[in-house]
Protein backbone atom coordinates (compact mmCIF):
# COMPACT_ATOMS: atom_id res chain seq x y z
CA UNK A 1 0.00 0.00 0.00
CA UNK A 2 1.25 3.53 -0.80
CA UNK A 3 0.68 6.87 0.88
CA UNK A 4 -1.60 8.46 -1.73
CA UNK A 5 -2.88 12.00 -2.16
CA UNK A 6 -6.37 10.86 -1.28
CA UNK A 7 -7.98 14.26 -1.75
CA UNK A 8 -6.69 14.75 -5.29
CA UNK A 9 -7.82 11.26 -6.30
CA UNK A 10 -11.26 11.90 -4.84
CA UNK A 11 -11.50 15.26 -6.61
CA UNK A 12 -10.54 13.72 -9.97
CA UNK A 13 -13.15 10.98 -9.62
CA UNK A 14 -15.80 13.47 -8.52
CA UNK A 15 -15.11 15.67 -11.56
CA UNK A 16 -15.54 12.59 -13.75
CA UNK A 17 -19.02 12.04 -12.30
CA UNK A 18 -18.30 9.11 -10.00
CA UNK A 19 -21.15 9.13 -7.51
CA UNK A 20 -19.19 7.32 -4.79
CA UNK A 21 -15.91 9.16 -5.41
CA UNK A 22 -14.56 8.87 -1.86
CA UNK A 23 -15.28 5.14 -1.63
CA UNK A 24 -13.70 4.52 -5.03
CA UNK A 25 -10.66 6.62 -4.13
CA UNK A 26 -10.14 4.55 -0.99
CA UNK A 27 -10.30 1.30 -2.94
CA UNK A 28 -7.97 2.48 -5.70
CA UNK A 29 -5.37 3.88 -3.30
CA UNK A 30 -5.45 0.67 -1.27
CA UNK A 31 -4.96 -1.45 -4.41
CA UNK A 32 -2.22 0.49 -6.21
CA UNK A 33 1.33 -0.61 -5.47
CA UNK A 34 3.05 2.61 -6.59
CA UNK A 35 2.22 6.27 -7.32
CA UNK A 36 2.55 5.55 -11.03
CA UNK A 37 0.10 2.65 -10.88
CA UNK A 38 -2.37 4.77 -8.93
CA UNK A 39 -2.11 7.55 -11.51
CA UNK A 40 -2.77 5.03 -14.29
CA UNK A 41 -5.74 3.48 -12.48
CA UNK A 42 -7.32 6.86 -11.82
CA UNK A 43 -6.88 7.86 -15.46
CA UNK A 44 -8.54 4.63 -16.60
CA UNK A 45 -11.41 5.08 -14.16
CA UNK A 46 -11.95 8.67 -15.31
CA UNK A 47 -12.09 7.40 -18.90
CA UNK A 48 -14.87 4.96 -17.96
CA UNK A 49 -13.14 1.68 -17.14
CA UNK A 50 -15.31 -0.19 -14.59
CA UNK A 51 -13.92 0.09 -11.07
CA UNK A 52 -14.20 -3.69 -10.61
CA UNK A 53 -11.98 -4.39 -13.60
CA UNK A 54 -9.33 -2.07 -12.18
CA UNK A 55 -9.50 -3.66 -8.73
CA UNK A 56 -9.60 -7.19 -10.13
CA UNK A 57 -12.68 -8.11 -8.10
CA UNK A 58 -16.35 -7.30 -7.51
CA UNK A 59 -18.42 -7.66 -4.36
CA UNK A 60 -21.45 -9.87 -5.03
CA UNK A 61 -23.78 -11.32 -2.40
CA UNK A 62 -21.07 -10.83 0.23
CA UNK A 63 -18.41 -12.62 -1.83
CA UNK A 64 -15.29 -11.17 -3.45
CA UNK A 65 -15.49 -12.40 -7.05
CA UNK A 66 -12.51 -12.12 -9.40
CA UNK A 67 -13.19 -9.93 -12.46
CA UNK A 68 -10.79 -9.50 -15.38
CA UNK A 69 -10.54 -6.70 -17.98
CA UNK A 70 -13.09 -7.15 -20.72
CA UNK A 71 -15.30 -9.47 -18.65
CA UNK A 72 -18.89 -8.58 -17.76
CA UNK A 73 -19.15 -7.18 -14.23
CA UNK A 74 -21.93 -8.79 -12.14
CA UNK A 75 -24.67 -6.28 -11.24
CA UNK A 76 -25.96 -5.95 -7.71
CA UNK A 77 -29.56 -6.24 -8.93
CA UNK A 78 -28.76 -9.73 -10.24
CA UNK A 79 -28.39 -10.79 -6.63
CA UNK A 80 -32.19 -11.03 -6.69
CA UNK A 81 -31.95 -13.83 -9.27
CA UNK A 82 -29.61 -15.68 -6.91
CA UNK A 83 -32.02 -15.10 -4.04
CA UNK A 84 -34.85 -16.69 -6.02
CA UNK A 85 -32.64 -19.60 -7.13
CA UNK A 86 -31.64 -20.34 -3.53
CA UNK A 87 -35.26 -20.24 -2.39
CA UNK A 88 -36.23 -22.70 -5.13
CA UNK A 89 -33.23 -24.98 -4.67
CA UNK A 90 -33.19 -25.23 -0.90
CA UNK A 91 -33.71 -28.70 0.51
CA UNK A 92 -32.63 -30.56 3.63
CA UNK A 93 -29.01 -31.11 4.73
CA UNK A 94 -27.20 -33.80 2.79
CA UNK A 95 -29.27 -33.43 -0.37
CA UNK A 96 -27.67 -32.68 -3.75
CA UNK A 97 -28.76 -30.11 -6.33
CA UNK A 98 -27.50 -29.95 -9.90
CA UNK A 99 -26.86 -26.36 -11.01
CA UNK A 100 -25.92 -24.97 -14.42
CA UNK A 101 -24.79 -21.37 -14.96
CA UNK A 102 -25.18 -20.41 -18.65
CA UNK A 103 -23.71 -17.15 -19.98
CA UNK A 104 -21.74 -17.38 -16.75
CA UNK A 105 -19.37 -14.46 -17.27
CA UNK A 106 -17.04 -14.49 -14.25
CA UNK A 107 -19.16 -17.22 -12.62
CA UNK A 108 -20.60 -14.99 -9.90
CA UNK A 109 -24.15 -16.40 -10.05
CA UNK A 110 -23.09 -20.03 -9.86
CA UNK A 111 -20.61 -19.25 -7.10
CA UNK A 112 -23.09 -17.31 -4.97
CA UNK A 113 -25.96 -19.76 -5.42
CA UNK A 114 -23.84 -22.81 -4.64
CA UNK A 115 -22.24 -21.08 -1.64
CA UNK A 116 -25.60 -20.11 -0.16
CA UNK A 117 -27.14 -23.54 -0.71
CA UNK A 118 -24.09 -25.09 0.96
CA UNK A 119 -24.88 -23.01 4.05
CA UNK A 120 -27.97 -25.22 4.43
CA UNK A 121 -25.78 -28.32 4.41
CA UNK A 122 -26.49 -29.13 0.78
CA UNK A 123 -24.12 -30.43 -1.87
CA UNK A 124 -24.21 -28.58 -5.20
CA UNK A 125 -22.88 -29.98 -8.48
CA UNK A 126 -21.97 -26.94 -10.60
CA UNK A 127 -21.39 -26.67 -14.35
CA UNK A 128 -20.86 -23.28 -16.03
CA UNK A 129 -20.38 -22.18 -19.61
CA UNK A 130 -19.72 -19.04 -21.63
CA UNK A 131 -18.81 -18.29 -25.22
CA UNK A 132 -16.11 -15.76 -24.28
CA UNK A 133 -12.66 -17.25 -23.52
CA UNK A 134 -11.76 -14.41 -21.11
CA UNK A 135 -14.94 -15.05 -19.14
CA UNK A 136 -14.29 -18.79 -19.03
CA UNK A 137 -10.78 -18.24 -17.66
CA UNK A 138 -12.13 -15.88 -15.01
CA UNK A 139 -14.98 -18.23 -14.07
CA UNK A 140 -12.53 -21.10 -13.62
CA UNK A 141 -10.65 -19.01 -11.05
CA UNK A 142 -13.84 -18.29 -9.14
CA UNK A 143 -15.38 -21.75 -9.33
CA UNK A 144 -12.31 -23.93 -8.93
CA UNK A 145 -12.82 -24.39 -5.19
CA UNK A 146 -16.27 -25.85 -5.89
CA UNK A 147 -14.88 -28.49 -8.24
CA UNK A 148 -17.08 -27.03 -10.97
CA UNK A 149 -16.86 -27.83 -14.66
CA UNK A 150 -16.38 -24.55 -16.57
CA UNK A 151 -16.76 -24.99 -20.31
CA UNK A 152 -16.40 -22.75 -23.35
CA UNK A 153 -19.14 -22.73 -25.95
CA UNK A 154 -22.47 -21.34 -27.08
CA UNK A 155 -25.25 -21.82 -24.49
CA UNK A 156 -26.07 -25.54 -24.12
CA UNK A 157 -23.53 -26.60 -26.77
CA UNK A 158 -20.65 -27.55 -24.46
CA UNK A 159 -22.75 -29.18 -21.73
CA UNK A 160 -21.98 -32.89 -21.19
CA UNK A 161 -24.75 -35.31 -22.12
CA UNK A 162 -24.88 -36.66 -18.57
CA UNK A 163 -26.68 -33.47 -17.46
CA UNK A 164 -29.72 -34.04 -19.69
CA UNK A 165 -32.86 -34.29 -17.58
CA UNK A 166 -30.91 -33.76 -14.32
CA UNK A 167 -30.60 -29.98 -13.87
CA UNK A 168 -32.48 -28.64 -10.86
CA UNK A 169 -31.48 -24.97 -11.23
CA UNK A 170 -30.55 -23.42 -14.58
CA UNK A 171 -29.25 -19.86 -14.22
CA UNK A 172 -29.07 -17.93 -17.48
CA UNK A 173 -28.02 -14.32 -17.05
CA UNK A 174 -28.63 -13.68 -20.73
CA UNK A 175 -28.04 -10.31 -22.41
CA UNK A 176 -31.38 -8.51 -22.62
CA UNK A 177 -30.63 -4.96 -23.74
CA UNK A 178 -32.34 -4.21 -27.09
CA UNK A 179 -29.76 -3.49 -29.78
CA UNK A 180 -30.99 0.07 -30.34
CA UNK A 181 -30.42 0.85 -26.65
CA UNK A 182 -26.74 -0.18 -26.56
CA UNK A 183 -25.46 3.34 -27.48
CA UNK A 184 -27.37 4.73 -24.48
CA UNK A 185 -25.64 2.51 -21.95
CA UNK A 186 -23.07 4.04 -19.58
CA UNK A 187 -19.52 3.96 -21.00
CA UNK A 188 -18.51 1.45 -18.31
CA UNK A 189 -20.70 -1.11 -20.07
CA UNK A 190 -20.77 0.17 -23.63
CA UNK A 191 -17.02 0.59 -24.06
CA UNK A 192 -15.50 -1.91 -21.64
CA UNK A 193 -17.71 -4.99 -21.53
CA UNK A 194 -18.20 -7.51 -24.35
CA UNK A 195 -21.05 -6.63 -26.68
CA UNK A 196 -22.22 -10.25 -26.62
CA UNK A 197 -22.88 -9.93 -22.88
CA UNK A 198 -25.17 -6.93 -23.39
CA UNK A 199 -26.94 -7.12 -26.76
CA UNK A 200 -30.14 -9.17 -26.70
CA UNK A 201 -31.26 -8.41 -30.25
CA UNK A 202 -34.08 -6.23 -31.54
CA UNK A 203 -36.36 -6.67 -28.51
CA UNK A 204 -33.69 -7.90 -26.11
CA UNK A 205 -35.03 -11.44 -25.94
CA UNK A 206 -33.15 -13.29 -28.70
CA UNK A 207 -30.99 -15.28 -26.26
CA UNK A 208 -33.89 -15.83 -23.86
CA UNK A 209 -35.77 -17.53 -26.71
CA UNK A 210 -32.83 -19.86 -27.36
CA UNK A 211 -32.51 -20.70 -23.66
CA UNK A 212 -36.24 -21.41 -23.39
CA UNK A 213 -36.13 -23.62 -26.48
CA UNK A 214 -33.41 -25.84 -25.03
CA UNK A 215 -34.10 -25.72 -21.30
CA UNK A 216 -36.70 -28.49 -21.03
CA UNK A 217 -34.26 -31.07 -22.42
CA UNK A 218 -31.80 -30.34 -19.62
CA UNK A 219 -34.10 -29.65 -16.70
CA UNK A 220 -35.08 -32.36 -14.24
CA UNK A 221 -38.82 -32.79 -13.65
CA UNK A 222 -39.75 -29.85 -11.44
CA UNK A 223 -36.50 -28.06 -12.34
CA UNK A 224 -36.34 -24.31 -12.91
CA UNK A 225 -34.70 -21.94 -15.39
CA UNK A 226 -34.24 -18.32 -14.28
CA UNK A 227 -33.45 -15.29 -16.46
CA UNK A 228 -33.32 -11.57 -15.78
CA UNK A 229 -35.40 -9.18 -17.88
CA UNK A 230 -36.93 -5.73 -17.85
CA UNK A 231 -40.53 -5.28 -16.73
CA UNK A 232 -41.49 -4.32 -20.27
CA UNK A 233 -40.22 -7.66 -21.58
CA UNK A 234 -42.21 -9.79 -19.10
CA UNK A 235 -45.29 -10.50 -21.29
CA UNK A 236 -43.20 -11.79 -24.20
CA UNK A 237 -40.71 -13.63 -21.98
CA UNK A 238 -43.43 -15.53 -20.12
CA UNK A 239 -45.12 -16.42 -23.41
CA UNK A 240 -41.80 -17.75 -24.72
CA UNK A 241 -41.42 -20.05 -21.71
CA UNK A 242 -44.99 -21.26 -22.01
CA UNK A 243 -44.57 -22.05 -25.71
CA UNK A 244 -41.72 -24.40 -24.82
CA UNK A 245 -43.64 -26.35 -22.20
CA UNK A 246 -42.41 -24.47 -19.14
CA UNK A 247 -44.68 -22.97 -16.49
CA UNK A 248 -43.75 -19.27 -16.24
CA UNK A 249 -43.57 -17.25 -13.04
CA UNK A 250 -42.43 -13.66 -12.48
CA UNK A 251 -40.66 -12.27 -9.40
CA UNK A 252 -39.80 -8.61 -8.87
CA UNK A 253 -37.74 -6.59 -6.42
CA UNK A 254 -38.60 -2.90 -6.18
CA UNK A 255 -35.59 -2.35 -3.93
CA UNK A 256 -33.10 -3.66 -6.50
CA UNK A 257 -35.20 -2.72 -9.54
CA UNK A 258 -34.87 -6.31 -10.68
CA UNK A 259 -37.20 -8.60 -12.60
CA UNK A 260 -36.71 -12.36 -12.86
CA UNK A 261 -38.70 -14.63 -15.14
CA UNK A 262 -38.77 -18.31 -14.13
CA UNK A 263 -39.76 -21.32 -16.16
CA UNK A 264 -40.51 -24.60 -14.42
CA UNK A 265 -40.57 -28.01 -16.09
CA UNK A 266 -43.69 -29.86 -14.96
CA UNK A 267 -42.92 -32.65 -12.50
Amino acid sequence: MIAPDFESVTAALRRAGCVFAEDEAALLTATASSPGELESMVAQRVSGTPLEQLLGWAEFRGLRVAVAPGVFVPRQRTGFLVERAVALGRRGPGTTRVLVDLCCGCGALGLATATELAEYGMRVEVTASDIDPAAVECARRNLDALGARVLRGDLFGPLPADLAGRVDILLANTPYVPTAMIPRLPPEARDHEPRAALDGGADGLDIVRRVAAGARHWLAPGGHVLVESSREQVPEATEVFARHGLTPTVAESDELYATVVLGTRPA
